[in-house]
């Protein structure tokens, strides 16, 4: 195949990806008013409590309206020829499922307030569901034992069955869980979940290029696709200020499929290719999975630890939360959601840069720059209060007008 024939073939499931993408965003968009209303008259409303950022009665099943989205952006991609490919493994309908299953358990939860073991079981069944049909984690490269020339010859680890299924039930239940933790603030689990599935779905569309645009490499660049089209079609409903929830029926499914796609991307990396001294490449999946799940996997044990040492459950709420102690250092709601944005989009872009660009002193030095900026400012305020604690009584600020002016 000549370099135009095969660019001609990358570039229309591409744009089928695209189209996809946007029919998840429109639907859920318009979803979102109906879904609100059912909740208000039904009572899936999120009270205020002590622990919580928001005053006013603010209705939930968010999540509903997004998987509305997410199932019209896969039927859409049933309907395109190329997309239609990665329907020939029953991946992307198994997945559906366990989404469909996951989001029942939230809106009963967001109604009824189920307890946390009922909602630990409901996610452990859907993800069960991944690995009745495949979706596993259970192929690693590691960076020894190839027997080749050069100081790093790779070889392939690949894991049993029950290891591999014990692995990725883990796995999907800590990101559900983390994506849950960290829906506090208005708009802030639709942005990480947008950023996230947008930079696996990059990733995963690199590997459909470097797999030589084999269309078995489809599904998990479809399923980040339409997870992010989505967010993004939640986000203009619930940003600062919300008028209406994801609750936990849109946060653990923005877990799942985030979790789904990303195992669904490396079980294809045993057919990139890749040379024993491809590094970056060989750890991938991993790179991308832990700077996609940075933030909320952090806040996540973070909490777990802060709980059990006070000899609390884990699953016990408080308000210690990340984004809480941005609220404390002195940002403003929206400023600690983009602050967060900016943090979870370097980590995840970058990780993704580092597994699709050679070179690899740029990506280092462009994300670096980049934290450096997150850094700053994140600490401002904080550096902003300890100056004016250390300033004399009486005195001005600098700049500030004074009684003779």
């Amino acid at each position: 195949m000549t370099p135009p024939e095969f660019a001609t073939q990358l570039i229309l499931p591409f744009r089928e990806y695209l189209l996809a993408g946007f029919t998840a965003a429109v639907i859920t968009f318009l979803l979102v008013g109906p879904v609100r209303v059912l909740a208000l008259r039904l009572g899936a409303v999120a009270w205020p409590r002590g622990r919580d950022v928001h005053v006013t009665p603010t209705p939930r099943w968010g999540g509903v309206a997004m998987l509305g989205g997410v199932l019209a952006g896969v039927g859409m991609a049933y309907q395109l020829p190329a997309l239609r490919l990665a329907f020939d493994s029953f991946e992307v309908i198994a997945v559906m499922g366990a989404a469909a299953l996951l989001v029942l358990v939230g809106a009963l939860d967001d109604k009824y307030d189920l307890d946390a073991l009922t909602k630990f079981a409901g996610q452990i069944t859907a993800a069960g569901v991944l690995v009745i049909f495949g979706i596993q984690l259970y192929v690693f490269y590691i960076p020894w034992g190839g027997g080749g020339p050069g100081p790093i010859s790779g070889s392939i680890l690949v894991l049993g069955t029950n290891q591999s299924a014990l692995l990725t039930v883990l796995l999907t239940v800590a990101l559900v869980n983390a994506m849950n933790f960290v829906d506090g603030l208005d708009g802030l689990a639709a942005g990480i979940g947008m950023i996230a599935a947008t930079a696996i779905g990059l990733f995963a569309i690199g590997l459909v290029h470097r797999v030589g645009n084999d269309p078995t490499a489809y599904s998990p660049a479809l399923i980040a696709v339409v997870l992010a089209g989505a967010c993004l079609g939640f986000l203009p409903h619930n940003f600062n200020p919300a008028r209406i929830f994801m609750g936990d029926s849109g946060s653990m499914l923005i877990g799942l499929l985030l979790a789904a796609a990303t195992t669904s991307a490396s079980g294809r990396m045993a057919n990139t290719g890749l040379a024993g001294t491809d590094f970056i490449g060989l750890f991938a999946p991993l790179v991308v999975l832990a700077a996609v799940g940075f933030v909320p996997l952090l806040d996540l044990l973070l909490a777990v630890v802060r709980r059990t040492r006070k000899g609390r459950s884990p699953f016990s709420p408080d308000k210690m939360h990340l984004h809480h102690r941005m609220l404390e250092i002195g940002h403003s709601h929206r400023r600690a959601v983009l602050l967060i944005y900016l943090w979870a989009g370097v980590l995840a872009f970058g990780a993704v840069a580092l597994a699709l660009i050679d070179d690899v002193s740029l990506v280092l030095w462009t994300s670096g720059a980049g934290l450096l900026v997150a850094v700053i400012a994140t600490v401002v305020p904080r550096e902003r209060r300890r100056a004016a604690a250390r300033r004399p009584a009486g005195r001005p600020l600098p700049g500030a007008p004074t009684a003779g002016d």
